[in-house]
């Protein structure tokens, strides 16, 4: 597994995640999403899933209880792009990641949708 972190303007922080999320790499990732939430008390730290590879479930879980734990001291952590196979996993585990998930759709232009669109009349003629 890889991360790359990036900051925005805002300081919010962002982990881009690539790879297999497995056992063995659970506990660097705890550990460096451990010294952001130090160094960076006030942000908000988003681990984009959009690249992770669903290898099974240990590693899955031993993530779930990161988020879990760290989330605990307080509430810091945010999950993006979640795949469904790790939703899956997530339930299995008691981890109610929907706490976690950002909501893609909450700072996008698809807000007033329906009224730009669905509130049109028909333009076609049967």
């Amino acid at each position: 597994m890889r991360a790359h972190v990036s900051t925005d303007a805002t300081g919010n922080i962002t982990v881009h995640m690539k790879g297999d999320l497995d056992y063995d790499n659970n506990i660097p990732l705890r550990n460096e999403l451990e010294f952001l939430m130090r160094k960076h008390p006030n942000s908000t730290i988003t681990v984009d899933m959009d690249g992770m590879d669903f290898v099974g479930a240990s590693g899955i879980g031993i993530f779930a209880e990161t988020i879990k734990i760290l989330n605990k001291k307080k509430d810091q952590i945010r999950l993006c792009n979640v795949k469904t196979e790790f939703m899956r996993v997530f339930k299995l585990y008691n981890f109610d990641a929907m706490d976690a998930v950002i909501h893609q759709f909450e700072t996008d232009d698809t807000e007033n949708l329906n009224q730009q669109v669905g509130n049109r009349k028909k333009t076609f003629q049967n």
